[in-house]
């Protein structure tokens, strides 16, 4: 994938904007927005307002945490719900059987659900990168660096149909590495869940295992070494990781109410960028974990938590397991909505119209929509 698109510039043009100290109450977040319609007059201007939103066990997900801890899903009319699920297929399932109205998805299963059928549409970001491999400590005992040639010949824990997976494959195969059992071969063992995965690194049949974000940071703390990050491979540069999702249907029936929804992720974005350690603090409400590994994975420089769709990546991420055959071909256009995205961000712009951080959004999605 040649494509350049600087998760860590926009991150690092942001911060020049973020605010000297961090703001930890809601009250003063609020007044930062810039907002002047109260919550009675926008809910009634919404063809609904009851949404219930599927997200995973990871911090990759932060954007709904903080829209729902700091009130912004509130100011824009909404009562949303969140529903952790344990795996890319129960939130499809969610989606489709309309318990859910939206759901983080990894951008992976959300490419090959459309491509075998599933009526469902990205419309929005949650993260890029964030994510990679973990191995016990004895295989690297010795070694000053190492890469991902290091799992040849071991058995390996990943999720089948996930952003991980994917890349573990595309790392492989530009090593000539194959997989399989064997010791010039690398042996994957699938499980249905990242947590189910990565219990099983307690295994003696486990040598190394696949992670999101926080496992990653969580499995370091806990004495293994990481492979890899995908924020550090060229190959894996700046990939889209979490997608927003939501079935076709809905997202043409309720227009408004999804912008709505979109603004409160904006403004969520926005607050992560100006009060990261209140950030940290919604995240671990969600997270159970400790707030410094929280800390890393936020702002570690692993990976970043941005609203923008990222149509541009991820269609280059569906040519690229397409060419892996990973999955089938198909239209991706009739399935990605750039417009709720772009009609909430102009919006806030209108209100905001001196914000930089909006500004930077702003330039990011006109450059890579």
């Amino acid at each position: 994938m040649n494509r350049k698109i600087t998760a860590a510039f926009l991150a690092a043009a942001l911060t020049i904007t973020a605010l000297a100290g961090c703001n930890d109450t809601s009250e003063n977040t609020s007044s930062n927005n810039g907002a002047s319609t109260s919550t009675s007059t926008v809910s009634n201007s919404l063809e609904k307002t009851k949404f219930n939103l599927g997200h995973l066990n990871s911090t990759a997900h932060l954007l709904g945490f903080v829209a729902k801890e700091e009130g912004y899903f509130e100011e824009e009319g909404l009562d949303v719900t969140l529903t952790l699920f344990s795996s890319a297929a129960e939130l499809s399932t969610g989606l489709e059987s309309e318990k859910l109205d939206v759901a983080f998805i990894g951008s992976v299963p959300s490419i090959t659900f459309q491509s075998k059928g599933h009526d469902l549409t990205i419309f929005g970001g949650a993260m890029t990168n964030g994510h990679g491999y973990v191995i016990k400590p004895e295989y690297v005992e010795g070694l000053s660096e190492w890469d991902v040639s290091i799992l040849k010949g071991r058995n390996v824990a990943s999720v089948k149909n996930s952003v991980q997976d994917a890349e573990l494959q595309i790392l492989l195969k530009d090593k000539g590495i194959e997989i399989g059992e064997g010791e010039d071969k690398v042996n994957i063992v699938y499980f249905d869940s990242q947590k189910d995965a990565y219990n099983a690194l307690q295994n003696d049949s486990i040598d190394a295992v696949s992670a999101y974000s926080p496992y990653t940071s969580l499995a370091e703390s806990q004495g293994y070494k990481v492979v890899y990050r995908c924020s550090e491979e060229p190959l894996l540069e700046n990939q889209p990781c979490c997608r927003q999702v939501a079935s076709t249907e809905a997202l043409s029936k309720y227009p408004k109410s999804y912008q709505a929804f979109e603004r409160a992720l904006i403004k969520a974005y926005k607050f992560t960028q100006e009060n990261k350690e209140q950030t940290v603090k919604d995240v671990q409400k969600y997270i159970d974990i400790e707030e410094d590994l929280i800390n890393t994975e936020i702002y570690g420089g692993y990976g970043t938590s941005v609203p923008d769709p990222d149509k541009q990546g991820t269609v280059a991420l569906k040519n690229s397991i397409v060419e892996l055959g990973y999955t089938e071909d198909y239209d991706i256009d009739k399935l990605y909505n750039t417009d709720i995205y772009k009609n909430a961000l102009e919006s806030l712009i209108n209100e905001n119209p001196d914000d930089k951080i909006y500004e930077e959004l702003k330039k990011h999605f006109d450059e890579f929509e």
